[in-house]
């Protein structure tokens, strides 16, 4: 059995886009919001602890744990607590590019892991406080990473992005069904 090990529907969406089989179970991960960590490092270990906490009730399944940060001057945007806080987020990305890091930890049967982290860049558009208001009016970003979905209105706000847009969205899922059939 595959089990997704995350509450998100957008990587719930994207697995289920490519007609992938698995099941959806979360258990309480302790994860890690360390700004001196790189971002590949502290997704990674955000992954797997999620992925660890299924993966002790599932030894015998494959269990994908993810998790996918924003990162504008080394510093990682999370969700929102709040409309300032949505609101202050939006503001430092607009007019600059930022990095969207999403790492994937995979459990196998008999313990072997197979991780790993990809990296796209986003660049905001100049965006004024209308506009940011007007997004968040049309877009739930408290459960965002960086208060923002490029899937849902990006145009709005985003000029371009380099890289892997499922990996934006919130799982790089090319890359992870190489992993698995590898």
């Amino acid at each position: 059995m595959l089990i997704l090990a995350s509450q998100s529907p957008r990587r719930r969406d994207l697995l289920q886009r490519e007609g992938v089989d698995f099941v959806v179970e979360v258990q309480p991960a302790e994860e890690l919001h360390d700004a001196t960590m790189k971002p590949a490092a502290l997704c990674a270990h955000n992954a797997a602890a999620k992925a660890a906490a299924v993966a002790a009730l599932h030894p015998q399944d494959i269990v994908i744990g993810a998790d996918t940060l924003v990162f504008i001057d080394d510093m990682p945007l999370g969700k929102p607590a709040d409309e300032a806080e949505a609101i202050a987020m939006l503001q430092r990305l607009q007019g600059r590019t930022h990095c969207v890091c999403t790492a994937v930890a995979v459990f196998m049967p008999g313990g072997e892991r197979r991780d790993f982290a990809e990296l796209s860049h986003v660049t905001f558009k100049a965006l004024d406080e209308a506009i940011i208001r007007r997004y968040m009016e049309l877009v739930h970003v408290y459960d965002k990473a960086g208060a923002y979905a490029i899937q849902e209105h990006g145009d709005m706000i985003i000029e371009r992005f380099e890289g892997d847009l499922d990996n934006v969205i919130g799982l790089p899922v090319t890359r992870l069904l190489q992993v698995l059939k590898a």
